[in-house]
């Protein structure tokens, strides 16, 4: 059994799309054993209504150093599920290729600091680009730029606004969270 610890900043419903896929088998032989957040959300409340080990550290300098301490040695895989932190480098050297993000957009395409939630979605209608998506990849020290584990787009039309675009992104990460989360989980890349 794989062990998952998953980072969240909001209402978690990446987090509880990935508990549901692993109880149906999607995601094979895992469970999420902790989930931390950087600030009082709902996704605290997701974890505890499915009896998972919850913890808030809230966010500032520490953060980091305050995650490294109390992340399970046995941990498999650490999931970024709608966090907004950004993890100091050697957070993240510490914890190479073991960490994985989604990202609302199709990177390399905006990312980076302050491109989050709707930021990125108004970054993409103000640019006229002719589609957007999610991108599932491993976290580095630099901000979105680790390696694509999978990606997936729609056709943004004249019609579509920052909130539908997030709409469409978001049924999108649904989709492809969960099988990039097998993919790394079960050496499937």
């Amino acid at each position: 059994m794989k062990n998952i610890v998953v980072l969240v900043s909001g209402s978690g419903t990446n987090l509880q799309r990935i508990i549901d896929t692993i109880d149906n088998g999607e995601i094979r032989d895992a469970k999420v054993t902790l989930v931390v957040a950087d600030r009082e959300c709902y996704g605290l409340e997701r974890a505890k209504n499915h009896n998972i080990e919850n913890i808030l550290i809230p966010r500032g300098k520490n953060f980091s150093s305050e995650l490294g301490r109390i992340i399970p040695e046995n941990t498999d895989l650490i999931v970024l599920a709608g966090f907004l932190s950004i993890l100091k480098p050697e957070f993240c050297e510490n914890w190479t290729g073991k960490i994985i993000n989604i990202h609302p957009a199709l990177l390399p395409k905006f990312g980076g600091k302050g491109m989050w939630g709707h930021h990125v979605h108004h970054a993409v209608i103000e640019a006229g680009e002719k589609e957007s998506g999610a991108t599932v990849h491993f976290v580095t020290p630099g901000i979105d730029e680790g390696e694509a584990i999978l990606q997936k787009s729609f056709a943004v039309t004249g019609d579509d606004t920052p909130e539908t675009v997030a709409e469409k992104v978001h049924l999108i990460e649904y989709e492809i969270f969960p099988k990039a989360i097998n993919k790394v989980l079960n050496n499937i890349i």
